[in-house]
């Protein structure tokens, strides 16, 4: 079993990386296995809405976010981490996910009952607006949403600062169990034959007639 962990933050090894490491510590503990993914400092375009991805299968953009997607094929599980930016996602995580999932309406089995979470980063505040903004995309993908004992958020201005966040941490570490206990259940049902439900044919509905 696999992990993904995202690290939507513009310093590979600042303060959202410093808090998804100790996620993925706690998920090594449990035998799974992990990779945390930078979408880097690269120029990411926003979704054009070409609707391209449900010819071609990918995003017409062929960059970090199609590179991801390929990775994200073979996870069990996704957690996504972003700064707070002006009580927002980032600007580069938020085009990052905007184009993921969805291109992912024609690959429906990426993220489709795979267990997912936020979790956020920030000096101060801003941190719940994100957080909402975040776990958004999971709900409509049906993703299950991995939670722990509190909101997934650390505080600080730099990794030592988080590091200090003695609630925030402990808060990760909880997280990242919870998630390799819920990663266990679907294993442990499959082994069982429990099988998922049948995908409908998504329907569409126009508010105006």
């Amino acid at each position: 079993m696999k992990v993904l962990l995202v690290n939507g933050g513009p310093h590979k090894n600042g303060c959202t990386y410093t808090a998804l490491s100790e996620i993925a510590k706690e998920l090594n503990n449990e035998e799974i296995e992990t990779e945390i993914f930078w979408i880097g400092t690269k120029p990411i375009a926003g979704c054009i809405a070409c609707h391209k991805c449900s010819e071609i299968g990918k995003c017409v953009f062929d960059d970090v976010v199609n590179e991801f997607a390929q990775k994200a094929k073979k996870a069990d599980g996704f957690i996504f981490g972003s700064p707070v930016h002006y009580a927002a996602a980032s600007g580069a995580i938020t085009s990052f996910m905007d184009r993921l999932f969805y291109s992912n309406f024609s690959n429906p089995d990426m993220f489709r009952l795979k267990p997912a979470a936020a979790i956020v980063s920030a000096r101060r505040a801003g941190t719940t607006a994100t957080f909402d903004q975040l776990n958004k995309y999971f709900t409509m993908n049906q993703m299950p949403i991995i939670s722990s004992r509190y909101w997934n958020m650390v505080h600080g201005g730099n990794p030592e600062e988080v590091r200090k966040d003695k609630e925030g941490m402990q808060i990760m570490r909880i997280l990242g169990k919870n998630m390799a206990y819920y990663l266990k259940c679907i294993e442990a049902g499959k082994e069982k034959g429990v099988k998922p439900p049948i995908m409908e044919k998504i329907t569409f509905t126009n508010f105006i007639r």
